[in-house]
């Protein structure tokens, strides 16, 4: 293995790349040259020791039927227990092709057509998504902001909504996406011991759990053992190492009884093996990729200083959320009065730019929209200076 590349200035162009980000602008009823700063994938070029062991792997030229190991699990164990004091057993794993599907096997498998799950809006979209897909009723616990701009969970009305919805399943985002929260433990601990006093069974998506600053992310099921009989936990380099297009995810389940049920509904799905590209990255990153993540993570911080001073001197109507994890970065347009349909067309339109609107990610996101701040840091003056022209 050769050095790392750790130069995240360079512009790496994607168009023509069959990128989502950047080739389908037109198809999703946008300008052809958008600049987008949507979907929640980077435009970094990822590490040198990723790309090696794929290149290997390529010049073999067989790709057939694959599985991971005991080198691969050894090496997500030392990356669990390296970054996040956590120590992980091998027959928790139950591996899958992405979070969002696991998310969507987990509401199959742990509640029934009609039954309650329970989500804390504004939230990543898919969470709403595979609860009413598959015919549950959505339950909103939505976060609340106090007036400095930072978003708490309302404990009361979580355990109410648990209570008078008939909720058997509550999926927990942790970092935060989109209000760029990393829970304290204490927060953790409250909501636990509402969900075990319950019997709720809590799936906690941990993708952003590899991008947090000043703040350290803790995992679920470490707040308190017994959280680990009633909790999944959901994993994957696909953030953290900009593979996602690999769809590997690596979902822990302590208690055997739920496992099984979770990987009978994987069956029923007719899902088997991880894709070998995937198991392949996922054992380079976790046993080479400390190095870049950590320079990753600090740019991304550098960009999230810059984003915020750029706003104080350019847009000062424009509140910033504090980014305390992920790379998404939550923007308050409401100052303006706008409806959430001319705030986005004006977006569009005038500065040009192509970022999340507020309202996808439900109760709670009108008037706000979501910044990806994952990329060259030219790419990102680019965005703002063209938000700074629009309004």
């Amino acid at each position: 293995m050769g050095e790392n590349n750790l130069d995240f200035d360079t512009v790496i162009p994607r168009r023509g790349t069959k990128s989502l980000k950047y080739d389908f602008a037109q198809k999703r009823g946008k300008p052809k040259d958008i600049l987008p700063l949507w979907v929640a994938d980077m435009d970094f070029k990822t590490s040198s020791y990723i790309i090696e062991a794929l290149e290997q792997m390529s010049r073999h030229g067989i790709y057939g039927y694959s599985e991971s190991d005991e080198e691969y699990f050894e090496l997500l164990k030392g990356w669990m227990k390296r970054r996040h004091s956590w120590d992980i057993e091998e027959s928790w794993l139950v591996k899958t092709p992405g979070i969002v599907f696991a998310l969507a096997m987990a509401v199959r498998a742990f509640t029934k057509k009609g039954e309650g799950v329970l989500i804390q809006q504004p939230v990543y979209y898919p969470f709403e998504e595979v609860i009413l897909d598959n015919a549950r009723k959505l339950v909103v616990n939505e976060l609340v902001q106090s007036e400095s701009g930072k978003y708490e969970m309302d404990y009361e009305d979580f355990e109410q909504k648990i209570i008078t919805e008939n909720v058997k399943l509550f999926i927990l985002c942790s970092p935060h996406n989109p209000v760029g929260r990393v829970w304290t433990k204490e927060e953790l601990a409250k909501i636990g011991d509402i969900c075990l006093k319950h019997n709720v069974i809590v799936v906690s998506d941990e993708i952003h759990s590899d991008f947090v600053f000043q703040k350290k992310h803790t995992v679920f099921t470490t707040v308190k053992k017994e959280y680990e009989k009633i909790s999944l936990v959901c994993t994957s380099p696909g953030k953290s190492f900009n593979i996602a297009g690999f769809q590997v995810s690596n979902i822990c389940i302590p208690n055997a009884a739920l496992r099984e049920r979770f990987c009978r509904e994987i069956a029923a799905a007719g899902y088997s093996q991880l894709n070998l590209a995937g198991l392949i990255a996922c054992e380079a990153a976790y046993q080479y990729g400390d190095e870049w993540l950590d320079a990753v993570v600090s740019y991304i911080g550098e960009n999230a200083r810059y984003t915020k001073d750029f706003l104080r001197k350019y847009l000062p109507k424009v509140k910033m959320t504090e980014l305390e994890g992920t790379y998404l970065v939550w923007l308050d347009f409401r100052a303006y009065e706008l409806s959430d349909d001319e705030l986005d067309r004006r977006v569009i339109e005038e500065a040009g730019v192509w970022l999340d609107r507020g309202d996808m990610f439900g109760q709670g996101g009108f008037g706000f929209q979501r910044i990806n701040i994952a990329c060259p840091r030219s790419i990102l003056k680019e965005a703002l200076e063209g938000l700074a022209k629009a309004f």
